[in-house]
């Protein structure tokens, strides 16, 4: 499998924030988002080094942290990704971060298998790309990822969220493109809102190292 990075960090972000993880980032994505933050992942080609499956969960045996969050690009499009969640779910706890254009269905092969989805919105450009269907399926061990660039953003996040009464069968996250809309006032929107199910989250990893400071 073609790797980007791998590394312990403490989660940035989601229902893990503030814990250890091993972070594996496979190489690739099927989207490219205006506002992307990993773009260094993007490209196919773009990785370190090729692992195989157990030489992946070897490294993270190795490191002695029982979480690990697999990222990239986008995990789900790799052809061996199933193996590999289910050879790492012998051992850890897994959080898959995915971009919500795959269908996360196939590829809950574990109990200790969790999802954190994101839903692009307009302003990210692939908004098109979405898999409707992940909304309906995501529960209480998953999570939904919202981020905003704008107040149209946050409104058609809230839309979607109401639509698909996602405040009761899963976790839900609101993030801010920091360049374009700021943390303060996605929160006058929440309290406007009402939103009470939903929680605002900073991406932890930003404030402690630069924000464009890989392997962290």
């Amino acid at each position: 499998m073609k790797i980007v990075e791998k590394f312990i960090s403490i989660d940035g972000e989601g229902p893990t924030a503030g814990g250890l993880s091993v972070f594996i980032r496979l190489a690739g994505c099927n989207l490219k988002c205006i506002w992307c933050d990993t773009c260094y992942a993007q490209e196919y080609n773009s990785f370190n080094e090729e692992l195989s499956v157990n030489e992946i969960v070897d490294y993270v045996k190795e490191t002695g942290i029982h979480h690990v969050t697999l990222t990239g690009g986008e995990p789900l499009i790799h052809n061996d990704v199933k193996n590999l969640l289910s050879e790492l779910s012998k051992v850890v706890h897994i959080h898959v971060e995915t971009n919500g254009s795959v269908d996360v269905s196939e590829y809950r092969v574990s109990e200790k298998v969790h999802f954190v989805i994101d839903y692009k919105l307009p302003e990210s450009g692939m908004e098109n790309e979405m898999c409707l269907q992940n909304l309906a399926t995501a529960n209480k061990n998953d999570a939904y990822k919202f981020v905003i660039s704008s107040e149209s953003d946050a409104y058609k996040a809230i839309k979607i969220i109401k639509e698909y009464n996602l405040e009761n069968t899963t976790q839900v996250y609101l993030s801010c493109v920091f360049e374009n809309f700021t943390p303060k006032e996605l929160v006058e929107i929440m309290k406007k809102e009402k939103l009470n199910g939903v929680k605002l989250q900073l991406q932890m990893h930003k404030f402690i190292w630069d924000k464009n400071k890989r392997g962290v």
